[in-house]
């Protein structure tokens, strides 16, 4: 029997965008071809773009979606169980009546922030003594009212309370590790992954090794699940790789065929097959209602 598969966050859409490429055949670090090889499979793609670099904006994320749609009409059953994302308000103008577009995309989560600071939040990276706006609170309230969760990577500390305080949807953290593992502003501290748990959320491990810390071993990345499940953590969390986010995987995994390699180390360090089930694939799948 196949391992099944399911991630929370990768940057391919915004690749096959530059390279004029298929989801099918994507060359980088994710395509549906080789995502073919588990069973079952899915995988939620995020619609980025730097804002500060990318002149026509609202063009470029338009014409994400419209891949995305694309590429359902064109492999149906291979995109049975994709999923769409937005990394990063600023992408919607940081109106929460384009929430309302968002969501005749497909779109299932919106990160608050990217790496900028935004009229709706600080980042982790600028201005993270900020939290939400009242813009910010709109807007999270818009989502919530859509059914669109609220995706807390990349958020600043305060903005991540600010959101966790208002008490919504539950909480998504698509590609975040420990902070206690890797002191990095990217990383959720126990008090932050503590909450996204016990509001029925998802966390998904991210294999950048920034964000890994240590040496970039298997074992380094391991070090991060073990902690999340320290934490009771065993139904909610799972993968978010990053793959094609220029990413440099921990473990020496280099793409999403590389990830049974994952699997067998979990099974070493003593992991049942359950366990490695939920983390591949069955939690990811509960918290989005995609079987």
């Amino acid at each position: 029997m196949k391992l099944a598969y399911f991630d929370a966050h990768c940057d391919t859409l915004s690749r096959c965008l530059r390279t004029g490429e298929s989801l099918l055949d994507a060359s980088g670090q994710c395509s549906l071809e080789r995502l073919s090889r588990y069973e079952p499979f899915g995988q939620v793609f995020a619609i980025f773009a730097d804002s500060a670099k990318t002149p026509d904006l609202r063009d470029n994320v338009r014409r994400q979606a419209a891949l995305f749609r694309l590429e359902r009409e064109r492999n149906p059953e291979a995109m049975r169980r994709a999923a769409l994302s937005v990394e990063g308000g600023e992408l919607l103008d940081c109106d929460p009546e384009r929430l309302d577009e968002a969501k005749a995309w497909g779109v299932r989560a919106v990160n608050l922030t990217w790496n900028h600071v935004n009229a709706l939040s600080g980042s982790h990276a600028e201005a993270p003594e900020r939290g939400l706006s009242d813009v910010g609170r709109a807007f999270v309230r818009r989502a919530a009212e859509l059914g669109i969760f609220m995706d807390v990577s990349h958020l600043s500390d305060r903005g991540f309370f600010d959101v966790a305080d208002m008490g919504l949807l539950p909480l998504l953290a698509s590609h975040s590790n420990s902070r206690t593992v890797c002191p990095h502003t990217r990383n959720l501290t126990d008090d932050q992954f503590k909450v996204i748990r016990d509001s029925g959320g998802f966390v998904g491990v991210n294999l950048y090794r920034a964000f890994v810390g240590g040496d970039g071993s298997m074992e380094a990345l391991l070090r991060h699940f073990d902690r999340f499940l320290d934490m009771d953590g065993a139904a909610c969390i799972g993968l978010g790789s990053d793959w094609d986010g220029g990413i440099t995987g921990a473990g020496n995994l280099r793409g999403v065929e590389d990830m049974v390699e994952l699997a067998r180390a979990m099974e070493r360090y003593g992991y049942g097959k359950p366990l490695i089930r939920d983390i591949f694939y069955g939690n990811l799948s509960r918290f989005l209602g995609i079987e």
